[in-house]
């Protein structure tokens, strides 16, 4: 709400209210006075705005802090007799927030007033009749992303537990529709008739509304059986031809007026090839309409733009596949703010949505856009103690805006950032680095909702403090994080353990310190996580939904939880794959789907799966719209096919099998020494394993007779840092089931070792790619290195430590065939496997 406490806010208040006046009460219960703390002018200094009651009458007052003391400015008369809603936000443009109030005039009905600050004073621009008994007032996406202007959506009682819904913005100087955000907003209005019509299933009114909502969340289909179910009934409510006008509009989408905009959306989708996983984009009825020629392709973002790898390097491609930014970079981050963060060998640079670099220079590091500010560093070499690395701010046209003179930096959060300027003294700056407070403590968090998380010392606890840098809760806890919604999640247990709880701005329990794990997931919910084991936390946990004030919602199920948006969360538990509600249950109308991993709901109904670490497209009946194959074709009759084996939810291993073979016992004794080579064993069903355990292959090479393999496995110890990888390489002749090593190629009697050991310290002392290489690590290959062939090169690939650091990945050393032509063997089985 603001840097002030409820406390402080209600002592301001009513330190000027006028004589015989009371403050009103917020909410039925009146346990919170009607007050609240934001910036209404646009001078990024918070306002305060209390309701009070004088002579049976209601009115709204304003103050504004002048001359280090608060003064109204505003005092204006309100409606009804009571209030049900108050907040700020930018309604009537973009970044500027809006006093917005709920006045009650009924029992279950609430007047919105919307109060703009002018010259004059407060203004109401909500028209007379804007009435409600629920409302939600948030800044919806489009197509083309939100754009700093919030929606109102107004539900308005109708009968029983149904609303009439309007979803409206503020435009040209008057409230109207807002269709564009429909698909984003009604998809979680289907899922609460849904329950009420498998509550009710002979109400016809919840069928109607049903429908009404399948329709403008994008669902024509479902929302065409829905609307023929209200009018099957003998007297359905709301009137037969209000109804008939429902099905008309249906049908009209479904002839291609609204399927047009459907079909415009683009999703990622991978295939397995003869070359390796290729990726390209699939429409709304799974049809690939850009070829799959990527490595690797991510989703298009509200700008319409696409961030793909081609070629080892990363660029940005259009809708129509055209390269915005060509594949040059060695990463790419997501857009935000309308600027990306790139990486190229010189380091991190800023680039706009066409692709040109803003900043003057590379730099060891930028961060993303956040409020107009970007963190970065540089490192000052010249340092007797070894490199120090200074924190500045970047604007968004890549200009230094706020030097590099902090020892650490923090995002930007409602025009503040906490900045370190050395041990043991912090700082908290505007956006133009002015110092607005300074804190001399040995750690200081980062903002959240006017609190920061604190240490008295360095192996001390953590407490929070105000913005001004008074203890508002005195350090108790292990560890602290941001308060986000009035909660924030606290750790105290010693010794690096957990027993995580959740307080309120006043330190009180809201959730007792009892759990592994505590995450908070957002629209005012927490998933409550038990140690699976408790002699060994570091496991994982078991999580339950809890909501905002620690009320249980569901059992101890879920292995994992999404965070939720727009009413639903994703969850899996030991068998499936589903959606939640805001209850915590099952949301009703979404399919299920076997394993472990990620649904998410698109826009306009489609559901991405991300299961078992494949990829696929679901409608909202659970028919598969699209799924990578899982057979290569090769060259007839040859082919690979793809197996699954997950013994344990914690072992998972997609391993290939050929088929085609002349001899089936040859076939076969192929086929069991590629199981072998991809980890598939015995594990064991029922129990926890203290590790995971994941494995996958990739087609990288087919020619004439030759197939080449890399079966690819990571082992995760938990708790660990981090996994180890590995690589290995089935290079296999289709035609007799010979599986080949690195001797093979060379003429016998030939020093291949020698030969190929001197080529590979020549690149690692003359080519800068390979600078990363260990001193003294590398001493030659082995007679069985790891390998792998293409047309016209062999290539020799190292485990990770091995003669590199962890970050290196594996590498690899590419040799062309020409230069080690004298000893290789071209008379031999393998080399006329692909070379006959």
């Amino acid at each position: 709400m603001s840097a002030y406490n409820e406390q402080q806010l209600v002592q301001a208040v009513k330190a000027k209210l006028p004589n015989g006046a009371e403050l009103v009460g917020k909410d039925a219960s009146g346990a919170h006075e009607a007050v609240y703390a934001a910036d209404i002018t646009g001078d990024r200094v918070p306002e305060i705005a209390g309701v009070y009651r004088l002579n049976g009458e209601l009115y709204v007052m304003v103050l504004m802090h002048r001359q280090g003391g608060w003064e109204v400015v505003a005092n204006v008369k309100g409606q009804g007799y009571g209030v049900t809603l108050m907040t700020a936000a930018p309604v009537l443009g973009h970044n500027v927030n809006q006093l917005i109030i709920g006045w009650q005039i009924g029992a279950i009905w609430s007047k919105l007033s919307i109060y703009a600050w002018t010259p004059e004073g407060l203004k109401d621009a909500a028209p007379a009749d804007m009435t409600y008994s629920h409302i939600d007032i948030v800044d919806l996406p489009s197509s083309i992303g939100t754009d700093g202007q919030a929606e109102i959506a107004l539900w308005i009682h109708d009968t029983g537990e149904a609303y009439r819904i309007e979803v409206v913005r503020w435009n040209h100087g008057a409230f109207e529709a807002a269709p564009d955000v429909y698909p984003y907003y009604f998809p979680a209005v289907v899922g609460y008739y849904e329950r009420l019509t498998q509550e009710h299933p002979d109400y016809s009114f919840y069928w109607y509304y049903l429908a009404d909502a399948q329709y403008r969340a994008g669902m024509p289909e479902a929302a065409l059986k829905s609307v023929r179910k209200a009018l099957s009934f003998a007297e359905p409510y709301p009137e037969r031809h209000t109804l008939l006008e429902l099905e008309r509009r249906i049908q009209e989408m479904l002839a291609g007026r609204g399927e047009a905009q459907l079909g415009s959306r683009l999703y990622p989708a991978s295939v397995k090839t003869t070359s390796g996983t290729r990726w390209g984009y699939i429409n709304h009825s799974g049809e690939m309409v850009i070829h799959p020629v990527y490595d690797d392709a991510q989703d298009f973002q509200d700008n319409g733009l696409a961030i793909v790898s081609a070629h080892g390097s990363y660029g940005v491609i259009d809708r129509s596949a055209h390269y915005v930014v060509q594949p040059q970079y060695q990463s790419i981050s997501p857009f935000s703010e309308h600027r990306a963060t790139v990486m190229d060998g010189q380091g991190f640079k800023m680039i706009n949505e066409q692709g040109v670099i803003l900043t003057s220079r590379a730099y060891p590091y930028i961060a993303e856009l956040r409020e107009g500010r970007a963190v970065f560093y540089v490192t000052d070499h010249s340092s007797g103690d070894g490199d120090n690395s200074r924190y500045g701010y970047l604007d968004a046209d890549g200009h230094e805006v706020i030097p590099a003179r902090y020892a650490d930096a923090n995002d930007f959060v409602d025009g503040k950032a906490v900045v370190k300027l050395k041990d043991d003294n912090y700082a908290l700056i505007d956006l133009h680095g002015r110092k607005l407070a300074t804190y001399h403590f040995a750690y200081v968090g980062p903002l959240g909702e006017g609190l920061l998380a604190f240490q008295k010392e360095s192996t001390g606890k953590y407490g929070y403090i105000d913005e001004k840098g008074e203890i508002v809760i005195p350090p108790t806890y292990t560890s602290a994080f941001p308060f986000h919604d009035g909660r924030a999640i606290v750790n105290t247990a010693e010794d690096y353990k957990s027993k995580y709880g959740v307080i309120n701005r006043q330190g009180t329990w809201v959730i007792h310190p009892e759990y592994n794990d505590i995450r908070d997931l957002t629209e005012e919910r927490f998933a409550l996580g038990r140690a699976i084991d408790p002699e060994q936390p570091f496991i994982g946990s078991i999580y339950a939904i809890a909501d905002w004030d620690g009320k249980m919602l569901s059992d101890f199920t879920y292995r994992d939880i999404s965070d939720y948006k727009h009413g639903l969360a994703s969850v899996y538990d030991a068998k499936q794959t589903y959606l939640i509600d805001r209850t915590g249950k099952p949301a009703p109308g979404f399919p299920r789907v076997n394993g472990s991993g990620t649904l998410t709901l698109e826009p306009g109904g489609l559901i991405k799966a991300l299961v078992d670490l494949r990829l696929s497209y679901l409608d909202r009946s659970g028919r598969i719209v699209w799924a990578q194959n899982t057979v290569i074709p090769l060259q007839r009759p040859y082919q690979v096919t793809e197996e699954k084996y997950k013994p344990n939810p914690d072992y998972l291993i997609y391993y290939p099998q050929v088929t085609g073979m002349r001899d089936q016992g040859t076939q076969q004794t192929v086929n069991t020494k590629l199981k072998d080579m991809s980890g598939v064993k015995p594990i064991p069903a029922d129990k926890k394993l203290d590790y995971s355990y994941s494995g996958d292959f990739d087609v990288i090479f087919f020619k004439q007779k030759l197939l080449e393999m890399e079966l690819n496995g990571y082992h995760y110890p938990f708790g660990a840092a981090h996994g180890m990888p590995t690589k290995v390489y089935a290079v296999i002749n289709m035609e007799n089931g010979s599986m080949y090593s690195l001797k093979d190629l060379f003429k016998p009697g030939s020093d291949y070792v020698a030969e190929l050991s001197r080529i590979v310290g020549k690149q690692i002392k003359e080519d800068p790619q390979y600078s990363y290489v260990f001193p003294g690590s590398y001493t030659g290959i082995a007679a069985d290195q790891s390998f792998y062939v293409t047309e016209n090169a062999l290539h020799l690939v190292f485990a990770p430590y091995e003669i590199g650091p962890y970050a290196a990945g594996f590498p690899t050393f590419t040799i062309p065939f020409v230069q080690i032509k004298d000893i290789l063997n071209t008379e031999g089985e393998f080399w006329k496997a692909f070379h006959s």
